[in-house]
């Protein structure tokens, strides 16, 4: 099936990302990482409240003891949504000026994992870690280029991953007791006129929802059995970075585009709505996402 999806918040962001939606308060928090921007969307007042943290924010997750964790430029850190504090809680030497934080989620056990990305996007030079819910990190993937979305099965068994420069979305066999991974294959090869995989969202189905930068799509596909099963198109934002299901039903997908690159008065006749955030409503059914336990 294809669907349209329908422009929501008009915003030039630079590189919106990091969509997730948060159950309990039933809101969307999403980012402007080139901005140091945290959004919250909140559909019941069709408000987007914005706040500044910073430093370049590569993704934001849920804290179950309340606000959120943030994964900016130079460490792992807390932002409290009522006095907009942020505290660093873990810092990471990710070299100054040549690494940041990128994408990440909570697992199933609360655990944080986050990617990293060189600026200058060097091929082998980023990784992927997990912090666990006593604050102490460990790398658990190397030589990535730039490290993005990653999911789990409602099983807890798989963990699917993307490193976006390989055109290709990786699954490995998921140990949650010890929140270990193995058994690498890859399980979607991405076609190049369909742009990157970005960022990722899965449903209830186990199928995935996968953002495509330069595609002006998010696709979905069965990833037991690479079927393309639906199609989103993203209408005057061709740079799209994220998507996560939300709403009452978690049946809504919405879904984060990017301004950067798009530079020429053609690309911007082009693209009017990149930076913005989109919405579309579903037939499949998202999962609720993992708070951070720590």
């Amino acid at each position: 099936m294809d669907y349209n999806a329908e422009l929501i918040v008009q915003r030039p962001s630079t590189l919106g990302e990091g969509s997730i939606w948060d159950a309990r308060r039933q809101v969307l928090y999403w980012i402007d990482i080139r901005e140091s921007q945290v959004f919250i969307f909140d559909p019941a007042t069709n408000t987007n409240r914005a706040i500044n943290v910073g430093s370049h924010v590569g993704t934001v997750v849920p804290r179950h003891s309340g606000g959120l964790i943030l994964a900016l430029r130079d460490g792992i850190a807390s932002l409290d949504l009522q006095t907009e504090k942020v505290e660093m809680l873990v810092p990471v030497d990710n070299q100054p000026g040549q690494l940041r934080f990128n994408d990440g989620k909570c697992d199933p056990a609360g655990r944080f994992w986050v990617g990293t990305l060189n600026y200058q996007e060097k091929k082998g030079a980023a990784s992927l870690y997990r912090l666990d819910i006593d604050q102490t990190l460990h790398r658990m993937l190397t030589d990535l280029t730039i490290s993005n979305g990653l999911v789990w099965t409602r099983d807890h068994k798989t963990m699917y991953f993307i490193d976006t420069p390989t055109r290709e979305v990786w699954a490995f066999d998921y140990d949650l007791a010890a929140g270990a991974i193995s058994n690498k294959r890859t399980v979607i090869k991405v076609p190049v006129n369909m742009g990157y995989p970005d960022g990722m969202t899965i449903d209830s189905d186990d199928n995935i929802w996968v953002a495509l930068y330069g595609g002006a799509q998010v696709a979905h596909w069965n990833p037991k059995t690479a079927e393309l099963l639906d199609v989103v198109h993203v209408p005057g934002a061709k740079h799209v970075t994220s998507c996560a299901l939300g709403g009452k039903d978690l049946n809504d997908l919405y879904i984060t585009t990017a301004a950067q690159g798009v530079d020429s008065e053609a690309d911007k006749r082009d693209q009017p709505h990149a930076g913005s955030l989109f919405r579309v409503r579903v037939q499949s059914r998202g999962v609720e996402a993992f708070e951070y336990l720590g």
